[in-house]
């Protein structure tokens, strides 16, 4: 395998990031967005303000709506939201070449299926080698070059390597994983959890409370995460633990911003139409609260932002009735 056309599809803040990054190490990048007026906008003003403010496409990325730009690729990564990834994937299927690798920077969980980004695009392309990138990432912060480390999965080693050298950097330090997986558990779950860090913000229950919360988030992301088939000691890595740090205390973070608008007493509906970015931790939540039953396991702090969000439960409520559970011996 030699890679040495990519295709990122989908332009929001990640993948304006992800292709500004490795387009500086003189990869040949293009870029696709379904949206036609914001693909041209971007092309002429090569600066998204809305998504990264400040932060300036290079020239050599090549910008388009047009789907075709797979055909040209060695490597087709997706960045788009993940509730669309399987109909982005199914557009673009009679454009891939037959041996272009797959790669997932998409974090979430389908609905109704529990399927993970990679299940899918191994469905739709069951003859492509596929693999998953993510860690605590926040894009503005890869974009501006500061450093960086991510995990990338992939159960064919040498994939990996190869992807590993291609699009790392020392800027940007990837770190490899034959397990896909809890890979991608990780970086999904964490957003739901960010939900509730950002309620403890907004209503402004210190510091103590904010460590408890994650502390105690991450043992519940373990015990569903393995469930579903993800490894222990992944989700201690960087897309458990790093990723869950990350997305609960930066002000970057949508997710935390969405909980924290919601601690401070802003409609759901209101704050995700003021939003021009989606939060993932909104749609992971339902499939999470889904695949926790399905599993048969207990996840207090899951079922409390699934009642903030779609039960019509008040977030200072759903603090109090974790606080109110029974005490217990800890346990992870």
């Amino acid at each position: 395998m030699s890679i040495k056309r990519t295709a990122i599809l989908g332009a929001g803040s990640w993948g304006l990031a992800l292709a500004g990054l490795w387009s500086k190490r003189g990869n040949e990048i293009a870029l696709w967005g379904h949206n036609p007026e914001h693909v041209a906008l971007l092309e002429k003003a090569r600066e998204n303000p809305d998504y990264l403010p400040g932060v300036t496409l290079p020239p050599a990325v090549a910008v388009t709506n047009d789907p075709s730009v797979c055909s040209g690729a060695d490597l087709v990564v997706f960045v788009t939201p993940s509730v669309v990834v399987r109909s982005v994937a199914e557009r673009v299927k009679l454009f891939v070449p037959k041996n272009a690798v797959l790669l997932s920077c998409t974090k979430g969980i389908e609905h109704g299926t529990g399927m993970r980004m990679t299940q899918i695009l191994s469905e739709v392309f069951p003859d492509h080698t596929v693999a998953v990138l993510s860690g605590p990432n926040l894009a503005l912060e890869v974009a501006r070059d500061l450093p960086t480390a991510t995990v990338l999965g992939c159960e064919e080693a040498d994939c990996a390597e190869e992807l590993q050298q291609y699009l790392g950097s020392s800027r940007f330090r990837i770190y490899s994983s034959d397990e896909t997986t809890g890979i991608e558990l990780g970086g999904a779950l964490k957003n739901v959890f960010a939900i509730p860090a950002g309620v403890s913000d907004g209503l402004s229950l210190g510091d103590n409370s904010k460590a408890a919360l994650v502390t105690r988030s991450l043992a519940e992301l373990v015990r569903l995460g393995t469930a579903m088939g993800g490894s222990t000691r992944t989700f201690y890595g960087l897309s458990g633990a790093g990723d869950l740090i990350a997305t609960c205390f930066s002000q970057h973070s949508r997710n935390r911003r969405v909980g924290e608008q919601l601690g401070r007493g802003r409609e759901l509906a209101e704050i995700t139409v003021s939003m021009r970015m989606v939060a993932e931790g909104i749609p992971t939540a339902k499939s999470a609260y889904q695949c926790a039953r399905r599993f048969g396991i207990e996840t207090p702090i899951i079922d409390q932002v699934h009642a903030v969000l779609y039960e019509g439960k008040l977030p200072a409520q759903g603090l109090q009735d974790l606080l109110a559970r029974d005490q217990k011996a800890e346990r992870l």
